[in-house]
C-alpha cells in the first residue's frame, strides 16, 4: 500500500497569544509542534503499513522550518517526507491549501490512501481534509474514531457522530480524517530518531507541482482573516477564596438573590 499522510506544523497551544498591535497570532518565540490530530493520522498510517505492507509518505505545506514535523513523523515509523514550500503559498486559506496539497500528492504519483487529522488546532476549520478529498476526486470519510478492518482493497471504519457512530465501508483510493480516539501515538524509538536525522527531505515548489499561480496563496484564497481578537469579558467576575466549605457558602450567597 502507498499511504500519504498530510501533517501541519502549528504553534503550541500553551503558548498562543495575540499581538495587541497587529491583532494577529504572535508566532515569534512561540514553540511549534506537529498538529496533535495529525500525530494520530501518522500512527494509523504506520499501523496499516505494518499490517498490510507498503510505504508511508508524509507531506506538509509550510516554511522551511516545517521540515521538523516531517522528521518527527519519520522517527515514528513513516518512510519519507515531502515539504511543499514556496513563498507563493503564503496567505493560503483552506481552499488554496487543499488545492496545493492535491497538486503535490498528484505529482508524487499513485496512492491508495490519504490520512489527515480531523482539523488543525490553529485554525479549527476541519475543511482541508474534505476539500483535499474533493480535489483528488476520491471518496472520503471524516472523523474516523476506529479502523475496524483493512485489507488491500479497502477499509471498514467507524465515523464519529453526535449521537453515536456510523460504520462505513470504503474502497481505495480514499481519504480519511481521524480523531484522537482512533489510537495512541507511539514514542519515537532510538532507531527511528537516528533514521529521521539522516533522512533526505524532498522539497517541492509551485513550479514542480505545476500549480496555477491564480489558485495558490493569497491570490487563490477567497477568504481572508481581517482581524483576530480575544472576546471582551462579559458580566461581573468574582474570585472565591478560603476552604471549600467557605467558597460554597460564598457562592450560595452570590446566587441567592437570583434564585428568590
Amino acid at each position: 500500500m502507498n499511504i500519504i499522510v498530510c501533517v501541519k506544523q502549528v504553534p503550541d497551544a500553551k503558548d498562543v497569544r495575540l499581538d495587541p498591535k497587529t491583532n494577529t497570532l504572535a508566532r515569534e518565540g512561540v514553540a511549534s509542534i506537529m498538529n496533535p490530530y495529525d500525530q494520530h493520522a501518522v500512527e494509523e498510517a504506520v499501523r496499516l503499513k505494518e499490517s498490510l505492507g507498503g510505504a508511508v509518505t508524509v507531506v506538509t505545506m509550510g516554511p522551511p522550518q516545517a521540515e521538523a514535523v516531517l522528521r518527527q513523523a519519520i522517527s515514528c515509523g513513516a518512510d519519507s517526507g515531502v515539504l511543499v514550500s514556496d513563498r507563493a503559498f503564503a496567505g493560503a486559506d483552506t481552499w488554496a491549501t487543499s488545492y496545493t496539497l492535491a497538486k503535490a500528492i498528484t505529482t508524487l504519483g499513485a496512492f491508495d490512501l490519504v490520512l489527515c487529522g480531523k482539523q488543525a488546532i490553529d485554525g479549527d476549520t476541519a475543511q482541508v481534509g474534505p476539500g483535499l478529498g474533493v480535489r483528488l476526486g476520491i471518496p472520503f470519510v471524516t472523523c474516523v474514531q476506529k479502523v475496524r478492518c483493512a485489507d488491500t482493497k479497502g477499509l471498514v471504519v467507524e465515523r464519529m457522530m453526535d449521537d453515536g457512530y456510523d460504520v462505513v465501508k470504503v474502497d481505495y483510493p480514499a481519504l480519511l480524517t481521524v480523531v484522537k480516539d482512533v489510537n495512541e501515538p507511539r514514542v519515537p524509538s532510538l532507531k527511528g530518531t537516528m533514521k529521521a536525522k539522516k533522512a533526505v527531505i524532498r522539497t517541492m515548489n509551485a513550479v514542480e507541482i505545476n500549480a496555477d499561480p491564480a489558485l495558490i496563496g493569497l491570490p487563490g484564497s477567497p477568504t481572508q482573516v481581517v482581524k483576530v481578537f480575544p472576546p471582551e469579558p462579559r458580566g461581573e467576575r468574582c474570585l472565591l477564596t478560603g476552604t471549600i466549605d467557605e467558597q460554597v457558602e460564598q457562592l450560595v450567597g452570590k446566587l441567592r438573590p437570583y434564585l428568590l
